[in-house]
């Protein structure tokens, strides 16, 4: 059975995915970004600088995955299911 969400909802499913689509580019960017510059600044490359921010985007990223979790049992929750006895195909 299909649990229909409201507009909030929808809407913050939305943003997530679009958050989440923008880390996953940035995370490339900032990798060929690294490489790129690696290469050509050698041994004045801010290697710690890079390893912060990839840090952080992969923060950002866990973060949209336990949120995307949390909304998920929301709506089951809302839908009068058990999060934890939903079996995923």
């Amino acid at each position: 059975m299909m649990v229909p969400m409201t507009s909030a909802e929808s809407e913050a499913r939305k943003a997530l995915n679009r958050l989440r689509r923008a880390l996953e580019k940035a995370e490339r960017e900032t990798g060929a970004l690294r490489a790129a510059l690696a290469h050509a600044e050698g041994g004045d490359f801010p290697e710690e600088a890079y390893t912060a921010a990839e840090e952080g985007v992969r923060r950002l990223l866990d973060f949209t995955d336990e949120e995307a979790a949390r909304l998920q049992e929301n709506i089951l929750h809302a839908g009068g299911l058990e999060p934890g006895r939903v079996r995923r195909g």
